[in-house]
């Protein structure tokens, strides 16, 4: 039996299984999250030390971003399926008085989750944690550039579930393909926006919902106001953790002329108060992810102005962190997402022209801004677009389980964390139950009123 044909036959007996309705109660999910939370709380060496080969991810990093991470969602999720599962009563208009009308949360039936490399545990088993929430039968898709996560990953669900629930299938571009041949009733992508929309078109066919978690080129502005060490500190964390390599990351600074100089100074003092003097030793930094990213991000350096880092070693997949000062805005650098240890920092005098360029842009996954001035980020907020932002920050704003996480535009659609991701893999299925007393004749043809009066009564009895 080839792969197409191995897939098409695990297809057939998952969409039995949901047919079964064995998923639908939410004690039967609560009791498979709980099989989750054990195996995962059995297999943290195992992730940890995986986590660590593949990006050489330090284990409190890796443990905070990745393991943790995904036993606070299963945690969350526990705690409030029921909540969620629950029928909602809603208002029904005068015009079908009486009846009763309810708001029932059903699962989407079988999802495709498409993990990428950078977290290749959270963000295959977070969206995992919400798809099994809403009483869904999953397929998962690792990534195959994190081939040890990879395999501990599937390992660990195979031991814990069966296949017909949640499906696992490593390897390589030719497995997500045919994958995406399939009938799925929700795709949950996380990857570029160039494969996002190989995955958008393959889902059209069918036509397939689809959740797109992309990326872009994520804007930090730095005003003269702001507390320099702090700011560098807060973006130093979040540009260079996991190497850079983060969705969310600043992917260029905007600094005020005046506050330049003294920012570029802590942002060196941040990178040594935090990896030493040599980064590329130190065992708080990561690895790039193979050695052909390494040269892509070599690429960004070349005929460029560093002033901090520069040096590549693809043998030890190492980047050091590394600034750029005053790139062209045509340059490479400032035209592709960096995805890496990569950071141009711009001068800016004028605070309208920074926003006309940030405007001409694509809306990025994030934006970030650094000021006291509660006029100005105001102004931030409301001139420009972006999946979310953060003020006086960088990356918070996808922390926690009540604020949603998404892009906007190129940098993504639909949402996820927490209840959001509970709504992006359900159904909220409308229903209607009235009596067969009264039916008044006014609702059928022939209608007799007049236009005029016809007008009255819809807007009272529909408002």
């Amino acid at each position: 039996m080839d792969m197409h044909d191995e897939m098409k036959d695990w297809h057939e007996r998952a969409r039995a299984f949901f047919a079964c309705g064995t998923t639908r109660p939410p004690e039967w999910r609560i009791a498979q999250l709980k099989k989750l939370l054990a195996a995962v709380e059995l297999r943290e060496k195992d992730l940890l030390e995986a986590l660590n080969k593949d990006l050489g991810k330090p284990a409190a990093e890796a443990y905070l971003s990745e393991v943790g991470w995904v036993l606070n969602d299963i945690r969350h999720a526990i705690r409030h399926v029921k909540a969620w599962s629950r029928p909602r009563r809603c208002r029904s208009p005068l015009a079908i008085w009486p009846a009763r009308s309810v708001l029932h949360p059903e699962p989407a039936g079988l999802v495709l989750i498409l993990a990428p490399w950078n977290y290749p545990l959270q963000l295959l088993f977070s969206p995992l944690v919400a798809a099994l929430a809403a009483g869904n039968v999953v397929c998962l898709k690792p990534s195959e550039l994190t081939p040890t996560v990879a395999h501990v990953a599937a390992t660990l669900i195979r031991e814990t579930f069966p296949s017909e629930y949640i499906g696992v299938w490593e390897g390589d571009r030719a497995v997500a393909e045919t994958l995406l041949s399939l009938r799925f009733d929700h795709i949950f992508f996380t990857g570029s926006t160039a494969v996002g929309r190989s995955v958008m078109a393959a889902a059209a066919k069918f036509p397939t919902p689809v959740t797109l978690e992309l990326g872009g080129k994520s804007p930090c502005i730095v005003c003269a106001d702001a507390d320099l060490r702090v700011a560098a500190r807060r973006i130093a964390w979040g540009k260079f953790m996991n190497a850079g390599q983060v969705c969310v990351a600043p992917d260029y600074l905007l600094v005020e002329r005046s506050a330049r100089d003294g920012l570029i100074a802590e942002l060196r003092k941040a990178i040594r108060d935090f990896y030493g003097a040599d980064p590329g030793k130190s065992p708080h930094y990561g690895r790039i992810v193979n050695s052909r990213h390494v040269e892509r991000l070599r690429t960004y350096t070349q005929g460029q102005q560093a002033i901090q880092g520069g040096d590549c070693d693809p043998e030890q997949r190492v980047v050091e962190p590394t600034l750029l000062l005053d790139p062209a805005w045509d340059s490479p650098v400032m035209q592709e997402e960096i995805f890496g240890p990569v950071l141009p920092i711009l001068t800016f005098d004028d605070l309208n022209a920074v926003l006309r360029e940030i405007k001409r842009r694509p809306a990025p996954l994030a934006l970030y801004l650094f000021t006291r001035r509660r006029e100005i980020q105001e102004r931030i907020r409301r001139e420009t677009a972006s999946g979310g932002m953060a003020i006086n920050d960088t990356v918070v704003q996808i922390f926690g389980h009540a604020m949603p996480f998404g892009g906007v535009g190129e940098s993504g659609m639909g949402v996820y964390h927490g209840k959001a991701g509970f709504d992006t893999f359900t159904h909220y299925r409308p229903v209607v139950t009235r009596g067969f007393r009264p039916d008044p004749a006014f609702r059928y043809p022939p209608i007799r009123l007049p236009l005029r009066l016809l007008k009255l009564v819809n807007r009272w009895l529909m408002g």
